[in-house]
């Protein structure tokens, strides 16, 4: 071998290791899951602690924080399974940008556990959906004012993130002007469905789009509602005639219909479709100064 080669070789031998150790480093920790604290949260309005997990960024803070209220399992005892509520994976996304995460077990699910007081009768009899939403979103309110008492929370830079009956929850927090909260994110919104039976349908979409329109009157906050096309809880056509219901009532915020998640239910856009919303999430968490 030529000795021009050689040196050649000796010399990038190092920085060819180096590179390769960098990306097997960057391997590990993209497969590791990060690991939350489950915490307990007494509330003066409450009978029993709200259990939640928590996680927090690496450092000594304040952070700014992400409260995330979860969906709703149709079966009873699916709802008591409930555990972790935050989708597999989704916390790393919000960790990379250097927030805190606050996932609280409301009542009636989980190790929260007590009485069932979102049940909204969405799919026989007169639906109230009204109900469902205020009582998740009184909870997570008292969660939040707890949260802002914190020494590792950035008081003022609080951020809503809800998931189904928590996508509901969370629009029903953005109607209420609570201090320190400074937008949200609602991935596939809603109540009232039965994707075995009536996939692709709400059981009374009109219900629902009269809530959101109430509740567009007095929300200010800066939103963004997620919703992919074939949400076998939803269907196409009714996240875009809420989103308009909520329009007419006054709300103002962005609404992104995605393209179908693959495993075949729009509904698990949150876990399984973030090539899908990371670009418009990250575009509103720029607007937001985050």
């Amino acid at each position: 071998m030529p000795k021009g080669v050689q040196r050649l070789i000796s010399l990038l031998a190092p920085r060819i290791c180096f590179n390769i150790a960098l990306v097997l480093s960057g391997l590990t920790v993209a497969v590791a899951q990060p690991k939350p604290e489950t915490i307990s949260i007494s509330l003066s309005d409450y009978d029993r602690p709200i259990i939640a997990d928590l996680y927090k960024p690496n450092g000594p803070g304040p952070f700014p924080i992400m409260i995330f209220s979860h969906g709703r399992a149709g079966k009873a005892s699916e709802r008591v399974q409930t555990d972790h509520t935050i989708a597999h994976s989704h916390p790393d996304y919000w960790l990379e940008k250097g927030f805190a995460i606050l996932a609280p077990v409301r009542p009636g699910y989980g190790p929260t556990g007590g009485l069932d007081v979102e049940d909204s009768n969405s799919c026989s009899g007169v639906a109230r959906f009204d109900r469902t939403a205020k009582n998740a979103a009184d909870v997570t309110e008292s969660v939040i004012s707890w949260a802002r008492t914190q020494s590792f929370v950035r008081k003022n830079r609080i951020l809503l993130v809800g998931q189904s009956v928590g996508g509901m929850t969370t629009i029903a927090l953005g109607a209420r002007k609570i201090p320190g909260v400074v937008g949200y994110i609602n991935f596939a919104g809603g109540a009232g469905s039965d994707p075995d039976r009536r996939p692709m349908s709400s059981c009374q979409p009109d219900a629902l789009g009269a809530l959101y329109r109430d509740l567009g009157k007095t929300t200010t906050i800066p939103n963004l509602w997620l919703y992919s096309v074939n949400d076998l809880s939803w269907g196409p056509d009714a996240p875009v005639a809420w989103h308009r219901a909520f329009q007419e009532g006054g709300g103002r915020g962005q609404f992104v219909q995605t393209g179908p998640v693959s495993d075949g239910n729009g509904h698990h856009l949150i876990g399984k479709g973030k090539s899908m919303w990371e670009v418009p999430v990250d575009a509103f968490l720029k607007k937001l100064g985050f």
